[in-house]
């Protein structure tokens, strides 16, 4: 799986001036387009969207300070249909203009190009197992929410408080199947992960009956789960749970990510400083053997969470 990524990696950097198609990238990668994207975005810390971006303006930027091709030429080169256009995305990402960075030699920011590295530390290992289910609903409220890859997320916080506990005793009642009692469920995430991109947001239960009135149900087909187990400080290791399962895991592991909701039971501490969780992501069995320890570089690493 490794050579196959950098090979995926060589292809961006070939198509930078031309179409990128994300399809074709995950047929070199021997993988879903799906799991290209998560993977991807896990390993790098940002969207492939936001990535391939970056490198065409770093590339872009190259081409303007040499002022061998006009600012429209440049810009129609890497795929922006006015220098207007061009002309804002290039000031997003350097700072300054084309037509001033090519005036007054300024200096421009740089996207490294990214590359697949193996690494010879390992970090401890990762309890899990893999469970068939059949198919149930997630009944509870809904709301909602940004994605937060650190620390709290002020807006899930918010829309828990405000269900009362009269509402989370009907539903833990519900409850009748693991994983038990009151759980977090992530679904429609984008499948960049990118900071601030909206998810559906669950607080509710695990069961196979209707969903009462007044409460929201997600009806979830049966499949695979991998099933991860953690135990420490509250949010940081369940949040660098998740960023290790797609960083670590999947690269070491038969298995691939597929469409569905991700299932997380905690239990608190006294205090609420310590945390017992598992957390439940739908695999599927991947055709290639996948190489092990994984990671990128010329970026640092995303920290997927919520």
């Amino acid at each position: 799986m490794l050579e196959r990524l950098n090979l995926a990696m060589d292809r961006i950097e070939e198509c930078l001036d031309g179409r990128i198609d994300v399809a074709e990238l995950a047929r070199v990668a021997l993988t879903t387009e799906y799991h290209f994207r998560r993977l991807f975005s896990a390993l790098a810390g940002l969207p492939l969207s936001e990535y391939i971006r970056r490198r065409r303006l770093t590339v872009a930027g190259a081409e303007v300070l040499a002022g061998e091709r006009t600012l429209l030429d440049v810009a129609v080169r890497y795929g922006y249909t006015s220098g207007e256009a061009f002309a804002r995305a290039f000031r997003a990402m350097h700072g300054v203009g084309p037509g001033e960075a090519r005036r007054t030699g300024a200096s421009l920011q740089s996207q490294p190009r990214m590359s697949f590295r193996l690494v010879v530390e390992g970090s401890g290992s990762m309890r899990y197992r893999v469970v068939e289910k059949d198919a149930f609903r997630v009944v509870g409220r809904k709301a909602r929410v940004p994605l937060v890859h650190v620390g709290g997320n002020p807006a899930i916080a918010e829309f828990v408080r405000g269900i009362g506990r009269e509402t989370l005793r009907r539903m833990e009642s519900l409850s009748d199947q693991v994983p038990e009692g009151i759980v977090a469920v992530s679904d429609g995430l984008d499948p960049s992960r990118a900071e601030g991109t909206e998810l559906d947001y669950y607080h509710g239960v695990v069961t196979g009956a209707e969903a009462p009135e007044g409460l929201d149900a997600l009806a979830v087909p049966a499949g695979t789960w991998a099933v991860f187990e953690s135990s420490g400080p509250f949010p940081q290791t369940l949040q660098y749970m998740w960023r290790d399962v797609f960083t670590q895991w999947f690269p070491s592991n038969p298995y691939r990510s597929r469409p569905g909701p991700e299932i997380l039971r905690t239990r608190l501490s006294a205090g609420g400083a310590q945390a017992d969780a598992e957390l439940w992501i739908p695999v599927e069995r991947s055709q290639v053997t996948a190489s092990s320890g994984v990671a990128a570089t010329g970026t640092p690493g995303g920290t997927g969470g919520r």
